[in-house]
């Protein structure tokens, strides 16, 4: 069940490209349309980077690595410290441009603390950058330095943007290397308001490039760029791919890649079953359902199905409309295409499955709405039980026992996040090793994550982890140095 309200506002946004320290119009004069998915409305033009302005970009990042990378720990944490500031100053401000670009309701954001906390961990991290030494070899002293590349790219998601933006970017540059981070089209005005911070905090012109446009122009670049030594990207598989083999047709550069997810729940008897709709319905509803480690399979033990499915339809009752509004707690989808995609999948689903909750809310030829949806006993091999959708839809069937619902669980060529809720601790730590995932929530499920623990997926998920300590390395190359010595 849902309700809708409108609430349009216009503003004047930051759209340019930001290169070497200025904001820049697209070298060609291009644009693209950012639509409101609220309304379907233009919200405004933005600046679309040409290979052109790519490569200036990414020119600009390698001449400021030498100077970049030659500074203490503690004169690069001074620029970290000043941006979470700015940051969290703007909190209001980045919660309505990401309301207006990708529909993320006001009442639900909270990655700008995310990302000043971000920042201001890895302010007070550099010194943790060490090798090691050895003796091992007789006439020789041994060690290792661990380095920054040189240029970084990231390519960030439109789902999250300020939170990837700064997590992709605050280790790579506390690491010692320049960035140039390619925002998604489908959210750019976050990103472009962090360069104003940026701008505004004193980073080093060249340090902290901030471009925006599509992936096949400057996302390829990026991809391509022979002086540009490691990338990281989250986003879809499809993609993820595609980076893949442009690093291993260029320079074998560094990819860290974080992807889709098919990410199940396993629902036991003897859980408390009211935590585990609570959770579980949120990790679906969440974002719009736009999170690739929502929990978009549940696996209900079959003797409390009814009882779990009654509660929840209950708890997916949604508040639709405005995200600007601090009443809606449900926002549109992304965009056009995204709508009509998972569209298409609750099509596909009704030719297989019951569908028990789901029809479209009032209001929605308005916007890019779609209500959570709930198909029962769906087929295994269904499209809709294989494939990412990435929306509010999710497929909730029945099991007896473990070694059947393990078998259902890992029966995906996604490995990001899985979720069971249990009483029974043995029974938990035997799910927890024989599930395919990078991330196994036990009585919680996504999105709850934290900092100090590594994130990735296995299988078509991901390459590489995640974490406050993890990122940091990641940046890192290591370098053995022998140093001959006489013992005499």
């Amino acid at each position: 069940m849902s309700t809708i309200v409108q609430n349009p506002k216009a503003k004047s946004f930051e759209t340019r490209l930001f290169i070497n320290g200025k904001f820049v119009e697209a070298s060609d004069g291009g644009k693209f349309d950012l639509i409101s998915p609220g309304t379907g409305e233009k919200v405004v033009e933005v600046s679309e980077a040409t290979e052109e302005d790519t490569n200036t970009a990414v020119a600009a990042a390698k001449a400021a690595f030498p100077a970049w990378s030659a500074l203490s720990p503690q004169e690069k944490g001074v620029y970290f410290k000043k941006l979470a500031v700015l940051i969290r100053e703007s909190h209001a401000e980045l919660a309505e441009l990401e309301a207006l670009s990708m529909g993320r309701p006001v009442s639900a954001y909270f990655e700008s603390f995310v990302a000043a906390q971000t920042l201001d961990h890895y302010s007070e991290t550099g010194y943790d950058i060490m090798g090691a030494s050895s003796l091992n070899q007789k006439g020789y002293v041994t060690m290792t330095m661990r380095q920054p590349y040189g240029v970084a790219a990231a390519i960030i998601p439109w789902n999250v943007p300020v939170g990837f933006l700064i997590n992709k970017t605050a280790a790579a540059l506390m690491a010692g290397n320049t960035v140039v981070a390619k925002s998604s089209e489908k959210a750019p005005l976050t990103s472009a308001k962090v360069a104003t911070l940026v701008e505004k905090a004193g980073f080093p012109p060249g340090v902290f490039n901030i471009i925006s446009g599509h992936g096949p122009v400057s996302g390829s670049v990026l991809s391509h760029h022979m002086d540009v030594r490691v990338l990281s990207f989250a986003g879809s598989s499809k993609t993820g791919r595609l980076i893949q083999e442009a690093a291993a047709k260029s320079n074998l550069k560094s990819v860290l890649l974080e992807l889709g997810g098919k990410s199940p729940a396993i629902v036991f008897s003897d859980c408390d079953i009211e935590k585990a709709v609570q959770k579980t319905a949120f990790s679906i509803q969440f974002n719009s359902g736009q999170t690739c480690m929502g929990n978009s399979r549940i696996y209900v033990h079959e003797s409390i199905m009814d009882a779990f499915l009654e509660k929840f339809h209950k708890a997916l009752t949604v508040a639709s409309g405005d995200p600007l509004l601090p009443t809606v707690n449900h926002g549109p989808q992304v965009d056009v295409i995204q709508y009509n995609k998972i569209q298409n999948y609750i099509e596909e689903g009704k030719k297989v499955a019951k569908m028990t909750l789901g029809e479209l809310p009032l209001g929605h030829e308005n916007g890019f709405f779609i209500q959570p949806t709930v198909f029962v006993n769906t087929p295994e091999d269904a499209k809709i039980m294989k494939e990412e959708i990435f929306g509010p839809v999710v497929s909730v069937n029945t099991f007896s026992t473990e070694d059947e619902v393990v078998a259902k669980a890992n029966d995906t060529e996604y490995g990001l996040y899985a979720a069971v809720f249990t009483k029974d601790i043995s029974r938990a730590m035997r799910m927890a090793k024989r599930l395919e995932a990078g991330h196994v929530g036990v009585n919680c499920t996504s999105p709850t994550t934290f900092p100090d623990v590594p994130f990735g997926g296995y299988k078509s998920s991901g390459t590489g982890r995640e974490g406050w300590k993890q990122s940091l390395d990641s940046f890192l190359e290591t370098k053995a140095v022998l140093i001959a010595v006489d013992d005499e």
